[in-house]
């Protein structure tokens, strides 16, 4: 998870590989604010919410059906459904084993 600084470059952009971007979009969606997962990791917010956007366009193959509100409200409703399941899952592995 590091960056690479260009040297070439004149204007000192930093550019970034795809581990880091693949591990900071890991980390801000598990995170319950992308700001702090962006502090965290010691880059723009901007930037974080830019990768945020490209990956759901490529998730869903158009920016304008990427854009949706109901898109949009899907996709949270089924991030909160995924939790809710793997919560529900540990419960059950708890419950499940036999006591002594």
């Amino acid at each position: 998870m590091t960056a690479k600084k260009s040297g070439s470059s004149p204007d000192k952009r930093r550019k970034y590989d795809e581990a880091f971007k693949v591990e900071a979009l890991r980390l801000a969606s598990e995170s319950r604010s992308t700001q702090a997962a962006a502090q965290q990791l010691g880059i723009s917010p901007k930037l974080l919410y830019r990768w945020q956007q490209a990956q759901l366009v490529a998730e869903v193959g158009s920016a304008e059906v990427a854009r949706d509100p109901e898109v949009r409200a899907l996709r949270a409703a089924n991030k909160r459904l995924a939790q809710e399941l793997d919560i529900l899952k540990k419960a059950l592995a708890i419950f499940a084993q036999p006591t002594p």
